[in-house]
């Protein structure tokens, strides 16, 4: 299924019958955004050590072709309590995203996490290649490491399987869901689900999100070093400024 998914998305940028929606957008974009989170979950375990994190990034579009390019930063601590050092995640990331036919969209591209100074034994910086195809709200993306995945020893080819969906309830408020697979690679005991719910909302121009997120990751491996699980369920507050 993983292959199928990312050979569909990859011919998809190929092909040469792409309907593409015209609108009143400028060939190219550049979008900021900077916001704040009470525990910054990656699929679902904290970076922070259940604490809050601080982020912003920057996005480029070139409408016409559907090329992105952008970057994201955020503090951390896991890699601190991993034995390393470094305060700082920072993604760098391009792709190409459409329509293959009416509703039904594809999003490729290549994603790499840089954790600068990080000093683990197994370097934590990560690279993933990702396909995703959608259908209106609903998505299914697949993220394959082509490194090592954050720190795990003999991890390369380690991947991610997600699914989610997006809804306006009611005017205004928006329904996200999502349920997600992590599989390291020749580590399994370390391989766990991962899942969310939340509700979106605008105030004043901020997007505010509130989310119900948890795992069933192994509670003697995702710790904090004062034993606490890091993958716990729990409500997550976040707040973004786009501009």
């Amino acid at each position: 299924m993983k292959k199928l998914l990312l050979c569909a998305a990859i011919a998809a940028t190929f092909t040469g019958n792409l309907a593409y929606a015209e609108d009143a957008k400028p060939d190219n974009e550049l979008a900021f955004n900077v916001g704040a989170v009470t525990d910054y979950r990656f699929r679902g375990i904290s970076q922070t050590r259940l604490d809050p994190a601080v982020f912003g990034g920057a996005d480029y579009t070139h409408n016409p072709s559907g090329f992105y390019a952008g970057t994201w930063l955020s503090s951390i601590k896991w890699t601190k309590d991993a034995g390393g050092s470094g305060n700082v995640e920072w993604d760098l990331y391009a792709g190409k995203k459409g329509e293959i036919v009416k509703d039904v969209s594809y999003d490729v591209g290549v994603l790499t996490y840089v954790y600068p100074s990080n000093g683990l034994v197994t370097n934590a910086n990560t690279t993933e290649i990702y396909g995703q195809l959608g259908y209106g709200p609903v998505y299914l993306k697949y993220s394959h490491s082509v490194t090592n995945l954050f720190g795990f020893v003999d991890s390369k080819n380690s991947g991610y399987i997600d699914a989610g969906a997006s809804f306006e309830v009611v005017p205004g408020y928006t329904l996200g869901l999502h349920y997600g697979h992590q599989s390291v690679k020749n580590n399994g005991a370390s391989s766990y689900d991962d899942w969310k719910v939340g509700v979106t909302k605008e105030f004043f121009g901020v997007n505010f999100n509130l989310a119900a997120i948890g795992t069933n990751a192994d509670k003697q491996l995702y710790v904090t070093p004062a034993r606490k699980f890091t993958g716990k369920t729990a409500l997550v507050l976040s707040a973004v400024k786009s501009f």
